[in-house]
């Protein structure tokens, strides 16, 4: 035994401690429950790792991020576990962690029931109670097919060790040099119980694993790719104590109850027809309310900050985006061609700005005329793959608030700055008001344009967004091909974190354009371009706030801002008159003047969702008043009809909730 002197790292604090060769990190965080695993020199190790001379180590604590991931891929593998004790024949694909759980692919004969999930977590919970030990080992190529002949999805992985994908999660299998296996060992005889292919780390026993539930299950295509095999997915959640889970749990049914999918067809603001296609939504009437109130307030915004609208085709010529970069880099984004003017390749554009650089470039230009702010309601059309389209949020088709700005070098970050201020104050008037920003840097695979041209970007939009005093967060790597960019992350009112506004700097547009304005000395200058959607696009930022407000708009947004309701059939004659002076207002009335009783209509109204539901009996008529009931069930009687509607339009034009 020799001495062997190791740091031990805990936040700012570094404790120096000798101990003997063999210790493991597990003994230097004897006693805290908490800390799960271990990094040292910037890996994740398993607290069996035994420590060497000189080196850092810093306990992983469960409700960390790692700690999370940690927790969450070794509940995965006591999920794998479980199904194959119960289903004997079902092969091994992918189990990574994800966020707020992980999932496991199993190839088996048909899918699993809601009745096989209950016995599976039933196995689960026995499997966690017997405490077996997480045991890494490592082991070749050779042994690793050898002890895994009989999963034919591992020997996939096994080819790829050192260069699996994070994108389909096989880096959690086979991501580092080397390959190990982690076996499940019985707590007390040590004999085998499962194994996998892992790299690990994981936590030490199945007791570490504190609350766990099972969600859902789905059928996913293997690796992620429609040409391979279609394999049974389930879905899982694990969390560090049961009220986290708990909590975790009511959060997913309140998300529940706001899926702008499932408030659309109840409220009946749109659809996804199946004979239209996946990913490509129509908007009803009431929708189209909302949709075009949205559009106008935007609208009315950008005149007033100088923007000039323009329109543009939804086709062109495939060469417009050869000059643009974009079928070199987003080929895979884009509708397949069709073939027109004898074999001439036109596309579906996935992008309005090369338009907006014909615009620009339609006649000379002057210094005079920068900034010139373009702004257009332009539609796109992007091929996503069918797994990850989802309602509004994840569309084929859907139409961008886009702006494409070109300006000086000198005008640059004043443009910028007025840019990010703009988009961040047209978020509020919507209702979003707690944001963080986030910086996209470069992708060294993909990108265009020099070194130089992106430091300069970056830098610039660095110091733009730090001037907002929001908290600025890197997304290494997450630029577009053409330039860096901030977007603007919204929390909704259940704490969920959207992407909102994306403020994009592009030097290299304008160079494969070859867009050039007359400087005030006369000479031909390159302008700088800012690519800036604020919504993202309309359809998915209406279903943000679908989301956000739960179906219950404020009334300047909803569909039906009032509705009469008649204590009898007497009195819908006089809230008919009324409705019509309230429409002379700009308001939008209506009158339940059905055959339902009263208390009926109120449910209706309810349901949908109206600010204003406006009853009117006798007394009411008698006086020239009516009655205000909120969605709160609150209610206000006695209001002068005149008094009544200015109420109302108050509400609306203040854009405040009620």
């Amino acid at each position: 035994m020799s001495d062997v002197r190791v740091i031990i790292q805990r936040d700012s604090e570094r404790e120096e401690r000798v101990v003997t060769t063999g210790t493991t990190a597990a003994e230097l965080f004897a006693g805290e429950r908490s800390i799960i695993a271990a990094r040292v020199a910037g890996e994740l190790k398993d607290l069996s790792y035994e420590v060497e001379d000189g080196e850092t180590v810093e306990g992983v604590e469960i409700s960390s991020e790692d700690g999370l991931n940690i927790l969450r891929h070794s509940t995965a593998h006591v999920m794998a576990q479980a199904v194959q004790e119960l289903f004997p024949e079902a092969k091994l694909g992918i189990g990574p962690p994800v966020r707020d759980g992980f999932y496991y692919d199993f190839d088996v004969d048909k899918p699993f029931t809601p009745e096989d999930l209950k016995a599976i977590e039933k196995k689960m919970q026995e499997i966690q109670k017997r405490g077996q030990r997480f045991s890494r080992r490592v082991v070749s190529d050779d042994a690793a097919r050898e002890e895994l002949a009989g999963e034919p999805y591992k020997l996939e992985l096994i080819g790829l060790k050192g260069a699996a994908s994070h994108d389909d999660g096989a880096d959690v299998e086979v991501g580092a040099g080397e390959l190990t296996i982690y076996d499940n060992l019985d707590a007390k005889t040590g004999e085998l119980c499962w194994k996998d292919l892992c790299r690990g780390p994981h936590l030490p026993t199945t007791r570490n694993i504190p609350a766990f539930k099972l969600m859902r299950n789905a059928a996913a295509y293997w690796r992620g790719s429609e040409k391979n095999p279609m394999l049974q997915r389930i879905y899982g959640t694990a969390w560090p104590s049961k009220d986290e889970l708990k909590a975790h749990l009511e959060f997913l049914a309140e998300a529940e109850k706001r899926d702008h999918r499932k408030l659309g067809s109840e409220l009946d603001l749109f659809s996804i027809p199946e004979q239209i296609g996946s990913g490509l939504a129509v908007f009803h009437p009431k929708g189209g309310i909302v949709r075009r109130v949205m559009e106008d307030y935007s609208r009315r915004r950008h005149e007033e900050e100088g923007y000039e609208f323009v329109y543009t085709p939804h086709a062109t010529k495939g060469k417009l985006f050869e000059t643009s970069g974009h079928l070199d880099w987003y080929a895979d984004g884009m509708y397949p061609p069709m073939q027109l003017d004898e074999g001439v390749d036109y596309y579906l554009k996935p992008m309005n700005c090369p338009m907006h650089n014909l615009i620009f470039d339609a006649r000379g230009r002057s210094y005079r005329e920068l900034p010139l702010r373009l702004f257009e309601f332009g539609t796109v059309y992007r091929y996503e793959k069918s797994g990850v389209v989802h309602g509004l949020t994840r569309a084929r088709g859907f139409t961008q608030d886009d702006a494409h700005i070109y300006c000086t070098r000198e005008q640059m970050s004043e443009e910028l700055d007025r840019t990010l201020t703009f988009v961040l104050n047209l978020l509020r008037d919507y209702g979003l008001t707690d944001f963080y920003l986030e910086l996209s840097t470069k992708d060294p695979e993909k990108f265009v344009g020099s070194d130089e041209a992106w430091e300069e970007a970056t830098e610039t939009l660095r110091q733009v967004a730090e001037k907002q005093g929001l908290p600025l967060v890197p997304d290494p790597g997450g630029a577009a091909f053409y330039g860096p960019k901030i977007s603007v992350q919204a929390k909704d009112a259940i704490g969920r974190t959207w992407q909102m506004s994306t403020i994009q700097l592009d030097f290299n547009l304008p160079e494969r354009f070859d867009l050039e304005y007359t400087a005030a000395d006369g000479s031909k200058t390159r302008p700088v371009m800012i690519h800036r959607a604020l919504f993202g696009s309309i359809e998915r930022f209406f279903a943000v706030l679908l989301e956000h407000y739960a179906g219950a708009f404020p009334a300047w947004l909803a569909p039906v801002q009032a509705i009469g309701i008649p204590i009898g059939d007497a009195h819908v004659e006089y809230l008919e008159k009324f409705a019509d002076a309230a429409r002379k207002q700009g308001l939008r009335v209506e009158v339940d003047s059905s055959s339902d009783r009263m208390q009926k209509k109120i449910r209706n109204a309810q349901k949908q969702k109206v600010p204003f539901m406006v009853i009117a009996g006798d007394e009411d008529m008698a006086n020239g008043a009516v009655s205000f009931r909120y969605r709160d069930g609150s209610q206000e009687n006695g209001i002068p009809v005149d008094e009544a509607i200015a109420k109302i339009a108050k509400v609306v034009e203040e854009r405040t909730q009620v």
